[in-house]
């Protein structure tokens, strides 16, 4: 399975985190849980609710929540 990274085109750490992936040559299927409700749906099961993102995910299991300590918290349509 791939490297899944969930996050929000409106958090500038979703950003940093794609920009780093993509600087380190990682390949990663990318989904804005904002215009996605079935990546949402998968992302609250995989963080037992947890609306903080960046995500990175592999295998199913959680890597990583947030980037360097930050994060955007995702809620009716706002992060």
């Amino acid at each position: 399975m791939a490297l899944e990274l969930f996050g929000s085109k409106n958090c500038p750490f979703t950003a940093e985190l794609r920009e780093d992936l993509e600087w380190r040559g990682i390949e990663f299927v990318e989904y804005d849980v904002e215009t996605d409700a079935k990546a949402l749906e998968r992302m609250l099961c995989l963080t037992n609710g947890g609306r903080t993102v960046p995500v990175l995910a592999e295998d199913g299991q959680v890597r990583q929540i947030g980037w360097q300590g930050r994060g955007c918290v995702i809620g009716h349509g706002q992060p």
